[in-house]
């Protein structure tokens, strides 16, 4: 067993600086050459709470701010602009990327772009429901519109 240092959010694993034990083959072949976590050592102490600290500085602090921004996301549809073709497919795919972006631009609470979850990928025109993630207990349910630029 691999003892890491994750960097980025792994679904299923852990968030940022949280120090995990993973197989040997998953820590080589996966997490460590994306970038996903870095080895642990005693030195790296101190990396992880620098990425605990930046953490707490993004997330929405309490269960009350998170309840007021999910009202808030869920009051009204939010719409992104993409080139089309003639049937309504999309010429690539909308990414979590334009969602915040869109949620921004809408007047609605900063997300970021890791906490959206789409849950198959979104190449046509129409409305669709995103979930996000805005604290550990508290998640929305988003619904956005797609239409043709």
């Amino acid at each position: 067993m691999a003892k890491l240092i994750l960097t980025h959010e792994v679904t299923g694993l852990g968030e940022p600086g949280d120090v995990v034990e993973v197989k040997d083959g998953y820590a080589r072949n996966f997490l460590v050459p994306r970038k996903l976590a870095t080895p642990w050592s005693k030195g790296a102490e101190s990396q992880v709470s620098a990425i605990r600290k930046a953490r707490k500085s993004r997330e929405i602090a309490s269960l009350d701010d998170a309840k007021a921004a999910r009202d808030s996301l869920q009051s009204k549809p939010f719409t992104i602009d993409a080139k089309a073709g003639e049937s309504g497919r999309l010429f690539g795919a909308v990414t979590t990327a334009d969602i915040a972006d869109a949620i921004a631009a809408g007047e609605g609470p900063k997300v970021d772009k890791r906490k959206i979850e789409i849950g198959q990928p979104i190449k046509s025109v129409g409305a669709y429901t995103v979930a996000i993630r805005l604290h550990p207990e508290v998640s929305a349910n988003v619904d956005v519109q797609v239409v043709s630029a």
